[in-house]
């Protein structure tokens, strides 16, 4: 007789096309047994040692997958100064002000802000270091743009850096100047180099931040996490996550393929899997972000009143450095991920994979690149015809839906109507077969999963303005890019992302059924709770 947990009661989704819809699922030892009618798994049970658990009409599905975010950097930023919700300068200022009142940090201590979006703000500008300084003129202080492709920095951090008006701007970054004065702003290339030199926090205001971060993807039914571009600068850090047996979800890390190859080196057994964590492959980014005017376009952004006629923003990499990439991601046989907002990337990138399979004398593209499963990070502005060619080298886009409704109005100024309406292309990826998946980039949005399949579904902007409603996907499939897709882009759909005997019980319960709730509803339903292999890991006392 089996033992184990037996669900029914309610709807069952088991993401698979071709298996009916069961009456009851039975999980034994943190893995699905089976799936069937209930009396027929009730009688290979236990009474004993089976626990029944009636749903009561919820619904019991595949757990999330996280296909794309930033898990050390939405820990880290559980300790920083949010400005998500400010409107204006004087508000992001008390923010800084009120953070010092409440925390009273230790004399220099370095702070840091995060969220703000200078679309947004009254002003519609990035603040200047003067203006932080008059918030906090004693302490080294940054703040980072909502994108996380840009921030200012005060005069005390600066300072502390090194930085003068004489620093160069590095190749694929800025450093803001005005009058061979420095501003404080830097973007890309230039703001990622000098926030890594920002020293990190304690080990025990770490730890508990890594607990409660992944309690926080947990909430949103999310048990398997990715860290998506890890440097050696964090080689203690993770020193710290795997020796301290502080991970809960499986953690899939990746690399940067230049600026992470010692952690690489340090961590090389884990491409096999240590505890939760294993390393998935390589990451590289080749252009910034489309509400903040550095994604690499291949025509140019309407006029904004700042930059000049024709600007189409810029890549971080050359063709050589991407090239580069690519042979040492298919030499090692690891996964590459490439962060493409813009279209010009994305081309960039497809253009090297075509060079060397060129070079390769291999018979098929797709055959070619199956050992690593490329991936296009956010895809936001891919062109239909780069789709054509990314479905014929196996490649796999992981939209950044959500922006359709936290930024498609910022969208529809920088490139009019008819180009952001095409962000996120969805249904044609999936028209062609491509097995797309969505993400929410966190510590960027929060990794709300039920919200991104509401933003695929009905594609509404903030101000309510439908974009692009023949890239509209249906509930299922947008469900299928978060949970059987997503363990496919990480080679793990012979163990996740759907129910079926023999898969890890990773588990998630929602209030309602997606696919029948009205689909302007979909980012209502609420989470009552999650199970990784097994075990209740988070319960919504609202739903009990």
């Amino acid at each position: 007789m089996k033992t184990g947990t037996l669900y029914y009661g309610g709807p069952i989704l088991t993401m698979e096309d071709h298996l009916p819809a069961p009456e009851a699922l039975l999980v034994e030892d943190g893995c699905i047994a089976d799936l069937g009618s209930l009396d027929s798994l009730k009688k290979q049970c236990s009474p004993l040692h089976t626990e029944y658990r009636d749903l009561k009409g919820k619904t019991l599905m595949p757990a999330f997958i996280d296909p794309h975010s930033h898990f050390s950097q939405y820990a880290h930023a559980l300790l920083q100064i949010p400005l998500e919700d400010a409107k204006s300068l004087s508000q992001i200022q008390e923010r800084i002000r009120s953070f010092l009142d409440l925390r009273r940090p230790s004399p220099g201590e370095w702070l840091i802000a995060r969220g703000y979006d200078h679309n947004l703000l009254k002003e519609r500008r990035h603040p200047s270091r003067f203006e932080l300084d008059a918030a906090a003129p004693d302490f080294p202080l940054v703040l980072q743009h909502r994108s996380g492709h840009m921030g200012v920095f005060n005069t005390c951090a600066l300072q502390r850096l090194g930085v003068t008006a004489d620093t160069p701007s590095p190749s694929g970054g800025a450093i803001g100047k005005e009058n061979g004065e420095l501003t404080g702003y830097m973007e890309e290339n230039a703001f990622l180099e000098y926030l890594k030199r920002v020293p990190s926090p304690d080990f025990q205001s770490l730890s508990s931040a890594f607990r409660t971060a992944q309690e926080r993807y947990a909430s949103y039914g999310i048990t398997t996490i990715q860290d998506g571009m890890i440097v050696d600068e964090m080689i203690p850090l993770y020193k710290m996550l795997l020796e301290g047996d502080l991970l809960k979800l499986d953690l899939i890390g990746y690399p940067g393929a230049e600026k992470g190859r010692r952690f690489l080196e340090e961590f090389s057994s884990c491409t096999s899997g240590w505890g939760r964590f294993k390393i998935g492959g390589l990451k590289i980014f080749l252009d910034g972000s489309p509400q903040g005017r550095t994604a690499w376009m291949r025509e140019p952004y309407l006029p904004d009143g700042f930059s000049s006629p024709g600007y189409c923003g810029y890549g971080t990499m050359t063709d050589e450095e991407v090239l580069s990439a690519v042979r040492l991601a298919l030499d090692k046989k690891l996964q590459l991920l490439a962060h493409c907002n813009g279209d010009a990337a994305a081309q960039q990138y497809i253009r090297a994979f075509e060079t060397a399979f060129a070079a390769s004398g291999a018979a098929s593209a797709r055959e070619f690149t199956a050992p690593i499963r490329p991936v296009i990070i956010h895809a936001q502005l891919i062109g239909k015809d780069q789709l054509v060619q990314a479905e014929k080298l196996g490649m796999i886009p992981s939209f950044f839906a959500a922006h359709i409704y936290y930024w498609g109005d910022i969208h529809i100024q920088n490139f009019g109507m008819e180009r952001a309406s095409c962000i996120s292309p969805a249904a044609t990826a999936g028209k062609l077969g491509i097995p797309y998946t969505f993400h929410q980039d966190s510590p960027v949005l929060e990794p709300d999963m039920l919200k991104t399949v509401w933003c695929a579904v009905n594609r509404l902007t903030k101000n309510g303005v439908l974009l692009g409603p023949e890239e509209r996907v249906s509930a299922l499939d947008a469900l299928k890019a978060v949970t059987i897709n997503a363990a496919y882009q990480y080679f793990e759909e012979s163990q996740k992302g759907s129910l079926r005997p023999g898969k890890r019980a990773d588990l998630v319960i929602l209030g309602a059924n997606p696919l029948t709730e009205p689909e302007e509803d979909i980012c209502r339903i609420p989470v009552a709770e999650t199970i990784k292999d097994g075990e209740s890991i988070y319960r919504n006392p609202a739903c009990s």
